[in-house]
C-alpha cells in the first residue's frame, strides 16, 4: 500500500469503531429503558364503569327484584353478565348455572358466585365484582295531590317521608297538610299520618320516619269551604289552619258595595248527613265543605 493510502485507511477503521461503540451503547440504553416502563406499566385490569352506587356503603345494599347489575371477573371477560334479578332471585350463570342472588347484599353475592366458580374449578382464584346498573327492586309509591306522583327507587337506606316527597316534587296546592304512610312493619299492616306542619316545627321531627320498599305515600286533598253571593270572588277555596268566617270572606275578595254580614248563612252538615242551616259569627271556625251565602243589604 502506497503511503499516500495508508491516512485515510486509518481513518475509516477508527470512525467504523466509534460508530460500533455507540450503536451498542443506544441499543443498552433502549433496552434499559424499556425493562423500566415495563416494570412501571400496572397489570391489566378489566375497565368497569364508573358507575355511582346508590347507596354509601355498596355493599350493604341487598340486591332486590327488578334490580340490573353487571358482572364482572377479572382477567376473565368472558364471563361477564349484564342481568336483571328475576322475581324468584335467582339469576343464571356461565358455567354456574343459576345462583341465588336476591335478597343478599352485594358482597355476599361477589362471594357466592366467585366460590362456584372456585368450586368447579373454572377459575382458580376468581376476583368477582358487581356493578348496580339500576335500582328498581326497593321502591316507595306516591300518590295523591302531589307535583309528580309515581314510584320512585330508595337509593339509600335512611330515605325518610320528607325525601320522599322531595322526590315526587313536593305537596301540590290543592294538598292538604297532612300525608298517610302505609306499609309493613314486623309483618303486620302499618299506617301512620303525618302532620308536616308539625313535622318541621319539631327539631327531632320524630314523625319523619325511614320509609321502607313497598310503602306508599298518600297526600289527600286539602279540605274546601264555598262561598257565594254579594262577594267580590265567589268560589271554592283551601280551608287554612285555623281558618274563620271573617278570614273566608277575606279570602273571597271581600263584600260588594251592596253585600252585608249581618244576613249572612252558613250551611253545614252535621255528622248525621244531614244540612244544617245557621247565621255564623265572624270568628266561627270554617270547616270542610262548608257553604257560606253572602246575602244584598236591604238598606
Amino acid at each position: 500500500m502506497r503511503p499516500n493510502q495508508i491516512f485515510p485507511a486509518l481513518l475509516a477503521v477508527a470512525f467504523a469503531f466509534l460508530s460500533a461503540s455507540v450503536l451498542a451503547q443506544t441499543g443498552n440504553s433502549a433496552k434499559t429503558k424499556g425493562k423500566q416502563v415495563a416494570e412501571a406499566r400496572p397489570a391489566y385490569s378489566p375497565a368497569i364503569p364508573d358507575v355511582p352506587s346508590p347507596t354509601g356503603n355498596p355493599g350493604d345494599y341487598r340486591l332486590a327484584p327488578g334490580d340490573a347489575i353487571r358482572i364482572l371477573v377479572f382477567q376473565n371477560p368472558d364471563l361477564s353478565l349484564e342481568t336483571r334479578v328475576p322475581e324468584g332471585g335467582n339469576i343464571t350463570y356461565p358455567l354456574v348455572g343459576a345462583v341465588a342472588v336476591g335478597g343478599m347484599t352485594i358482597t355476599d353475592a361477589e362471594q357466592k358466585i366467585a366460590a362456584a366458580l372456585r368450586a368447579g374449578g373454572y377459575v382458580e382464584q376468581p376476583q368477582v365484582n358487581i356493578v348496580l346498573m339500576q335500582v328498581r327492586g326497593n321502591q316507595v309509591s306516591v300518590l295523591g295531590q302531589v307535583n309528580h306522583p309515581g314510584r320512585f327507587p330508595l337509593e339509600t337506606f335512611n330515605v325518610r317521608v320528607s325525601d320522599a316527597l322531595a322526590l315526587a316534587g313536593g305537596i301540590a296546592d290543592t294538598g292538604a297538610g297532612s300525608v298517610i304512610l302505609v306499609g309493613t312493619r314486623d309483618g303486620k299492616p302499618f299506617r301512620h299520618e303525618i302532620d308536616m306542619d308539625t313535622l318541621f316545627r319539631d327539631s327531632e321531627r320524630k314523625d319523619d320516619i325511614v320509609v321502607k320498599a313497598g310503602d306508599a305515600l298518600y297526600v289527600q286533598r286539602a279540605p274546601v269551604f264555598y262561598i257565594y253571593g254579594e262577594v267580590q270572588k265567589p268560589g271554592s277555596y283551601r280551608i287554612e289552619r285555623g281558618m274563620t268566617v271573617q278570614q273566608a270572606l277575606a279570602q273571597g275578595g271581600g263584600l260588594t258595595p251592596r253585600g252585608t254580614e249581618r244576613r249572612m248563612r252558613l250551611e253545614r252538615r252535621a255528622g248525621d248527613g244531614k244540612v244544617v242551616s245557621m247565621t255564623p259569627a265572624p270568628v266561627e271556625l270554617v270547616q270542610a265543605n262548608d257553604v257560606l251565602y253572602v246575602r244584598e243589604s236591604l238598606f
